[in-house]
């Protein structure tokens, strides 16, 4: 069978404000249904009978089945009706939810846990649909706006879960994303367009064609390599910020741990802003801004004597800067992604997400290894080095 390539999509028609709010709460949502597992990964593992060594599978699991997604699952926007997609998405995670919540073994918990990811990748779903709703000129303005909405979900998720188990159990915070996707779903099924891509290919042809997209599209390398750096250093900064603030200099309790992580939220405005300067073909220094905005993020947190109350506001500062940064070049990318073509957008954005994705897990990792070698001055050092291999990569993008 062949494909049909569209350079510009018959749908594109103006966003309405109503509309794009509506897809960007969508994202934040469903998204921080990856994220809601994190800080209670103890209290679950102690309820279910996960043994201590192993805790690490409820949060890895989750992470895993959304990677997998990214690539198997994600790519179907090009060849399904999309409205359709991500309602059974959407359904698919509010019964892996409710089987997470009402796990009592390890087993069903962790199968739960890898299915929410798998679902949870309808986000990835509904940007690129909300890139093809908007005409070309406002498409910037729109995908960010849309991933304001999601990078708040990501922020938020975490504190709003620790909250909730407080004052309740950890099963309630599933049980109520659950009750959350089946308002979300309903929604979406009623208000979004349909939307029927062109493509016509098998689904293995699909999946094939993404390993030629990769090397054909060099804009799609290009991003793809700058985000996962970025990203790598993102996670990095999450990972390994909070065993700093929970440590012996600046002894935070959990609540005052979440205060710190909601501050980074303030980052989300990145989103907006980087669409309109896309928009206005200024992609290259917002993304230069964005690159250099992650670097000084970890230089400034050397400023002031660790532990002194200074310290602490240059570390609030370089949450929120980091945030900034790391939002600025993804929505730049997925702006430059999409306008590569109407029908390969799903495609598109599966190849980058996955790229990048793979960068916040080894950032992650090498975050936990370098703080427990040489505390955050190490871990911190990897964190700078990241952004300044990306921004060496970009002084060679040809104008």
């Amino acid at each position: 069978m062949t494909e049909t390539t569209a350079t510009a999509d018959p749908m594109a028609s103006t966003m309405s404000t109503g509309m794009t709010f509506l897809m960007a709460a969508a994202c934040g949502l469903i998204v921080a249904n990856l994220y809601y597992a994190q800080p209670l990964a103890g209290p679950i593992a102690a309820a279910i009978g996960l043994p201590a060594s192993a805790t690490g599978l409820i949060v890895t699991l989750t992470q895993i089945g959304y990677g997998l997604g990214l690539l198997l699952i994600v790519p179907l926007g090009d060849l399904m009706e999309n409205r359709r997609l991500i309602v059974i998405m959407i359904a698919a995670a509010t019964v892996s939810l409710l089987a997470a919540a009402l796990s009592t073994t390890p087993t069903p918990f962790l199968i739960a846990s890898l299915a929410i990811g798998l679902a949870s990748t309808a986000v990835q779903m509904i940007v690129p649909l909300a890139a093809s709703l908007a005409p070309d000129a406002m498409r910037g303005r729109v995908v960010g706006n849309v991933m304001s909405g999601l990078m708040i979900g990501i922020m938020m998720a975490r504190p709003i879960a620790s909250f909730i188990a407080r004052f309740s159990s950890w099963h309630l915070v599933f049980f109520l994303s659950a009750g959350v996707m089946v308002l979300v779903g309903i929604t979406l099924a009623y208000r979004l367009p349909k939307r029927m891509p062109q493509t016509r290919l098998s689904y293995g042809a699909l999946l094939a064609s993404m390993g030629r997209l990769y090397a054909t599209q060099p804009v799609l390398r290009r991003r793809a390599f700058y985000q996962a750096f970025q990203f790598a250093s993102f996670s990095l900064f999450w990972t390994v910020t909070p065993l700093v603030l929970a440590g012996p200099a600046f002894q935070l309790t959990q609540a005052g741990i979440a205060l710190f992580a909601l501050a980074g939220v303030a980052g989300a405005i990145a989103s907006p802003v980087a669409g309109r300067l896309a928009d206005r073909d200024l992609s290259r220094p917002a993304t230069l801004f964005g690159i250099l905005a992650v670097a000084a993020a970890y230089l400034i947190t050397h400023l002031a004597p660790e532990g002194s109350t200074l310290a602490l506001g240059l570390m609030t500062a370089a949450a929120i800067l980091l945030d900034f940064g790391v939002t600025m070049t993804l929505v730049i990318g997925q702006r430059a992604i999409y306008g590569l073509g109407a029908d390969l957008r799903s495609r598109l954005n599966g190849l980058f997400m996955a790229t990048f994705f793979v960068g916040g897990a080894v950032g992650s990792a090498v975050g936990a290894w370098a703080f427990a070698q040489g505390g955050w001055l190490f871990a911190s050092s990897f964190g700078l080095m990241l952004p300044v291999i990306a921004l060496v990569y970009f002084v060679t993008e040809k104008r």
